[in-house]
């Protein structure tokens, strides 16, 4: 695919959910290019800032088969997974698939469920597969997950543990939107019959195609470098107890290779890398004690580092 046409294919998508999503341009990039770079997406914010309707949009952008799943505390793992029922007809047992069987999948609330059915979530976003009763099955290709949990409640809810973190290649949020947004969504049509009227931005196989090219965007020796850099200064950074892994530097790299593709570029600078790093590394971070009294969070940690490491040219 010639980089051209990528460049359209990942404008255009961004262009369609923009129509229902109004004032989060940044976000949006990001979000495509989590798609497209092949990674899991987690938004964390307060409720009613969009973070379903972002999700529903991107899906019907990409045509693709869409799953929402509503984690509680009573969810249970076969909930997800499926389960076995028995056939009287056939005298045996069928599997019948749950909702972890689609494209892209919308985890609601994720951080409210119980750990045991969040590790049913971790094995499909980490291996692409799910273990059942009924043996194990492989998930359909492109799969990509987007995690959502309110970051202001705690009672009722999980903690994500923080190998399940680190499979999620970027953590983004919404936050509010400006006024002049605020005013063109109330003057806007409802959601559900934007929704129905939404087109897909691209077809399934263009979509596919376009995930294979982002793969291809030339990255050099000397910016991989500088990405494995950046990780290892996490990991030795004041107040941080546990730093980014070496998914988190694979993550970055093909963030970086999806802003390049948006740039029409088939060749990263580092540009791209600096405009990823924050969300693609600062949730795997784990901070000690004194960052919490000292006020420290996870992303001024990694901007600190930006500020302080040699750029290449």
């Amino acid at each position: 695919m010639e980089i051209r046409e990528l460049q359209q294919i990942l404008n255009d998508v961004k262009s369609n959910v923009a129509k229902l999503v109004k004032g989060h341009d940044n976000v949006l990039t990001k979000t495509v290019c989590a798609f497209f770079s092949g990674g899991h997406l987690l938004l964390e914010d307060v409720p009613g800032t969009g973070k379903t309707t972002l999700a529903k949009a991107l899906a019907k952008s990409l045509g693709m088969k869409f799953s929402r799943i509503q984690f509680t505390p009573d969810l249970m793992p076969s909930d997800i997974t499926g389960v076995s029922i028995f056939n009287l007809k056939t005298s045996s047992f069928e599997f019948k698939k749950g909702p972890v069987f689609a494209n892209m999948i919308l985890a609601d609330e994720i951080n409210r469920a119980s750990p045991r059915t969040q590790s049913a979530m971790l094995e499909a976003m980490g291996e692409g597969q799910v273990s059942t009763d009924a043996g194990q099955f492989v998930l359909d290709k492109p799969f990509f997950v987007i995690a959502t949990q309110n970051n202001i409640e705690s009672k009722g809810t999980y903690s994500l543990p923080e190998s399940q973190m680190d499979r999620f290649s970027m953590k983004l949020s919404l936050g509010y939107v400006s006024a002049e947004a605020e005013m063109e969504i109330l003057n806007g049509r409802g959601f559900v019959t934007a929704l129905d009227e939404l087109q897909p931005a691209v077809s399934f196989e263009k979509a596919c195609e376009a995930i294979r090219a982002v793969e291809e965007i030339k990255v050099s020796d000397e910016l991989k470098y500088f990405m494995i850099t950046l990780v290892n200064a996490t990991r030795s950074a004041p107040n941080v107890k546990l730093g980014a892994s070496p998914r988190g530097a694979l993550s970055l790299m093909k963030a970086s290779q999806a802003t390049a593709a948006f740039d029409g570029r088939d060749f990263v600078i580092p540009d791209d890398i600096l405009t990823n790093a924050v969300p693609t590394l600062a949730h795997r971070l784990i901070l000690d004690n004194s960052a919490f009294i000292s006020g420290t969070s996870k992303e001024k940690v990694v901007v600190s580092i930006l500020e302080n490491i040699k750029v290449p040219l």
